[in-house]
Protein backbone atom coordinates (compact mmCIF):
# COMPACT_ATOMS: atom_id res chain seq x y z
CA UNK A 1 0.00 0.00 0.00
CA UNK A 2 1.10 3.70 -1.06
CA UNK A 3 2.17 5.89 2.26
CA UNK A 4 2.45 9.17 0.64
CA UNK A 5 -0.87 11.17 0.38
CA UNK A 6 -0.34 11.56 -3.67
CA UNK A 7 0.07 8.07 -3.94
CA UNK A 8 -2.67 6.80 -1.98
CA UNK A 9 -5.13 9.60 -4.15
CA UNK A 10 -3.69 7.76 -7.59
CA UNK A 11 -4.18 4.51 -6.61
CA UNK A 12 -7.99 5.66 -5.95
CA UNK A 13 -7.92 7.66 -9.37
CA UNK A 14 -6.95 4.16 -11.06
CA UNK A 15 -9.30 2.06 -9.27
CA UNK A 16 -12.02 4.22 -10.27
CA UNK A 17 -11.01 4.25 -14.04
CA UNK A 18 -10.29 0.17 -13.97
CA UNK A 19 -14.05 0.10 -13.07
CA UNK A 20 -15.79 2.40 -15.14
CA UNK A 21 -13.46 1.20 -18.10
CA UNK A 22 -14.44 -2.70 -17.55
CA UNK A 23 -17.97 -1.58 -17.47
CA UNK A 24 -17.82 -0.04 -20.89
CA UNK A 25 -16.36 -3.41 -22.00
CA UNK A 26 -18.42 -5.84 -20.77
CA UNK A 27 -21.56 -3.13 -22.59
CA UNK A 28 -19.41 -3.45 -26.24
CA UNK A 29 -19.65 -6.89 -25.64
CA UNK A 30 -23.49 -7.24 -24.58
CA UNK A 31 -24.62 -5.08 -27.75
CA UNK A 32 -22.04 -7.29 -30.01
CA UNK A 33 -23.14 -10.51 -28.37
CA UNK A 34 -26.67 -8.99 -29.73
CA UNK A 35 -25.90 -8.15 -32.81
CA UNK A 36 -23.76 -11.49 -33.85
CA UNK A 37 -27.68 -13.68 -32.26
CA UNK A 38 -29.59 -11.17 -34.39
CA UNK A 39 -27.28 -11.60 -37.56
CA UNK A 40 -27.49 -15.26 -37.09
CA UNK A 41 -30.90 -15.61 -37.02
CA UNK A 42 -31.63 -12.79 -39.61
CA UNK A 43 -33.27 -10.87 -37.51
CA UNK A 44 -33.43 -7.14 -39.60
CA UNK A 45 -34.95 -5.01 -36.90
CA UNK A 46 -32.57 -6.83 -34.22
CA UNK A 47 -29.75 -6.47 -36.07
CA UNK A 48 -30.05 -2.69 -37.02
CA UNK A 49 -31.14 -1.88 -33.52
CA UNK A 50 -27.61 -3.63 -31.99
CA UNK A 51 -25.41 -1.99 -34.77
CA UNK A 52 -26.91 1.48 -33.54
CA UNK A 53 -26.22 0.15 -29.87
CA UNK A 54 -22.79 -0.71 -31.01
CA UNK A 55 -21.69 2.02 -32.50
CA UNK A 56 -22.49 4.41 -29.52
CA UNK A 57 -20.95 2.25 -27.08
CA UNK A 58 -17.86 2.15 -29.46
CA UNK A 59 -17.98 5.54 -29.92
CA UNK A 60 -17.88 6.27 -25.90
CA UNK A 61 -15.37 3.82 -25.89
CA UNK A 62 -13.26 5.60 -28.14
CA UNK A 63 -13.17 8.63 -26.49
CA UNK A 64 -11.30 7.30 -23.42
CA UNK A 65 -9.85 3.98 -23.66
CA UNK A 66 -9.94 2.60 -26.96
CA UNK A 67 -7.80 3.96 -29.87
CA UNK A 68 -10.07 5.96 -32.39
CA UNK A 69 -8.70 3.41 -35.00
CA UNK A 70 -9.22 0.22 -33.97
CA UNK A 71 -13.15 1.39 -32.81
CA UNK A 72 -13.59 2.60 -36.31
CA UNK A 73 -12.21 -1.00 -37.44
CA UNK A 74 -14.77 -2.37 -35.37
CA UNK A 75 -17.60 -0.18 -36.73
CA UNK A 76 -16.37 -1.03 -40.30
CA UNK A 77 -16.17 -5.00 -39.89
CA UNK A 78 -19.93 -4.96 -37.84
CA UNK A 79 -21.09 -2.75 -40.70
CA UNK A 80 -19.61 -5.61 -43.18
CA UNK A 81 -20.98 -8.26 -41.74
CA UNK A 82 -24.47 -6.76 -41.21
CA UNK A 83 -24.78 -5.71 -45.07
CA UNK A 84 -23.50 -9.05 -46.06
CA UNK A 85 -26.36 -11.30 -44.38
CA UNK A 86 -29.16 -8.99 -44.31
CA UNK A 87 -28.82 -8.42 -47.92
Amino acid sequence: MPKIKSAKKALRQSEKRRVKNLKRKREIKVAVKGLSKALIGKDKESAEKYLKLAYKKIDKAAKTFVHKNKASRMKSRFAKKVNKILK
